[in-house]
């Protein structure tokens, strides 16, 4: 080994101790403000999660795909066919996800999970009659309106709930059904992440970064929440841009016509993730074309068109929603401890690895912004620039204050793409870092109850 090679790995090995530290920070710290005053709301900060040792079924399950993955997927990664590597990661991340959630058991980690009193299935019934919900959908967005709705409705456009509307619609009703499905879509945003990686990058960034994003620590929050699905819907928009501008597709204007949609989709799924309109831009100045552009931007005007049509004032419903995360416990927690648990949160979201690649996604962005410019990029320039992306976006989200805890889970969309700085980590010392991924989401799982 080189001596770059050490002092790159000692590195690697600081920076994730410096995360560890942030974390043990904001533990300290988060327990003595919520002990002092209750304002941070939270049972185990920086988590909306409570102190709980367990196991449970998914225990024997979660620590069989850890072991398979670790000794395995290193080497299957590199010689598995493209499509069979697409859907084993498919199927191991899929795998993965639900044996955590069941750790919990079937009920507390599935199927009750979006049924508590801040979830969108509690308002089903309100939405016998579509276009009359939405014509009224901001009257009942504020705590103190009549009939208000629940924190998550009232916190994301109705596109959120009106998924789990047309489940039960088509007999898919209750809590069991909601899990499944979003620990099922939740589960494909793998492949989505792996192919845009070999569309923008190349496949060998591809078969790197998917050990690690099959067992990723953020499995445990994809199983079973809302934005589990959305991060799948997320990563799809792109995966599709990628194709469409590297024209890797059959039909390229198929593909942005298709992101389009499903960005305009997102943006009525949650608020926070009209900020990948940062990603978007990005994966046009990593491929340098913008002729994806028109077809991405009539697809992307869907959705407002038919929810507005519809009677759905998205502009009016953030306002008031600004209003009323301040009426609740968004007006009470502190920013000054937020801005930056929120990062340590994330540290734990996508675990001690992800964090060692991103020390060198940072360093490494100087010379990447520089050979984009002159338009002779490497692949791991072009790895470094969406990762970089993904990372502004995040920062923005935090900067912005509307994220004030539970970004273990409102962050899954952003997390998903951080996980692919794992692609840069030598090869020496992958199979201890994927032990870490595994280590950390299993000690989170078993001795905490995360909430939501």
């Amino acid at each position: 080994m080189s001596t770059t090679e050490r002092t790159g790995r000692r590195r690697d090995l600081a920076a994730a101790g410096i995360a560890a530290l942030l974390v043990a920070a904001a533990v300290v710290v988060g327990t003595s403000i919520e002990h002092a005053d209750g304002t941070l709301h939270l049972n185990w900060p920086p988590l909306y999660a409570r102190w709980d040792p367990h196991i449970g079924p998914g225990t024997p399950a979660a620590l069989a795909v850890a072991v398979a993955v670790i000794a395995y997927a290193p080497v299957l990664a590199a010689r598995l066919s493209w499509r069979a590597l697409l859907l084993s990661a498919w199927t191991a991340s899929t795998a993965w996800i639900w044996s955590l959630a069941l750790i919990d058991g079937w009920h507390r980690g599935v199927a009750a999970r979006l049924t508590t009193k801040y979830e969108y299935l509690q308002v089903i019934d309100r939405f016998e009659d579509i276009p009359a919900t939405l014509r009224d959908f901001t009257r009942h967005i504020l705590i103190d309106s009549p009939g208000h709705w629940p924190a998550h409705t009232a916190g994301h456009p109705p596109g959120a709930t009106l998924t789990f509307v047309l489940l039960d619609r088509v007999g898919l009703g209750g809590g069991a059904w909601a899990g499944a499905f979003c620990i099922t879509v939740g589960g494909t945003a793998v492949a989505a992440v792996l192919i845009t990686l070999r569309a923008l990058a190349d496949e060998a960034v591809a078969r790197r970064a998917a050990p690690f994003l099959v067992l990723a620590p953020s499995a445990i929050w994809v199983g079973a929440s809302a934005d589990g699905y959305f991060a799948a819907v997320t990563a799809w928009m792109v995966a599709l841009l990628a194709l469409a501008a590297t024209r890797e597709a059959r039909s390229p204007a198929a593909a942005a016509l298709g992101s389009g949609l499903l960005f305009g989709l997102i943006c009525y799924l949650s608020y926070g993730l009209t900020l990948f309109a940062l990603v978007a831009a990005a994966v046009l100045l990593i491929t340098r074309t913008p002729r994806p552009l028109p077809f991405f931007l009539a697809g992307a005007a869907v959705a407002p068109l038919v929810f507005t049509l519809a009677g759905f004032d998205w502009w009016e419903a953030y306002r008031l929603l600004v209003e009323r995360y301040h009426q609740g416990a968004g007006g009470i927690r502190p920013y000054a401890y937020f801005v930056w648990a929120n990062l340590a949160c994330t540290v734990l979201v996508v675990g001690l690895a992800t964090v060692a690649g991103l020390r060198r996604t940072v360093r490494a962005a100087p010379d990447t912004v520089r050979r984009l410019w002159s338009g002779r990029t490497t692949p791991a320039d072009r790895l470094t620039a969406l990762v970089l992306a993904a990372l502004l976006a995040l920062l923005a989200a935090d900067l912005s204050g509307m994220s004030k805890a539970e970004t273990e889970r409102i962050w899954l969309p952003f997390a998903t793409f951080l996980l692919a700085a794992t692609a840069s980590l030598p090869k020496a010392g992958r199979r201890h870092w994927l032990a870490a991924q595994a280590v950390l989401a299993l000690l989170v799982n078993h001795l905490l109850f995360t909430g939501w």
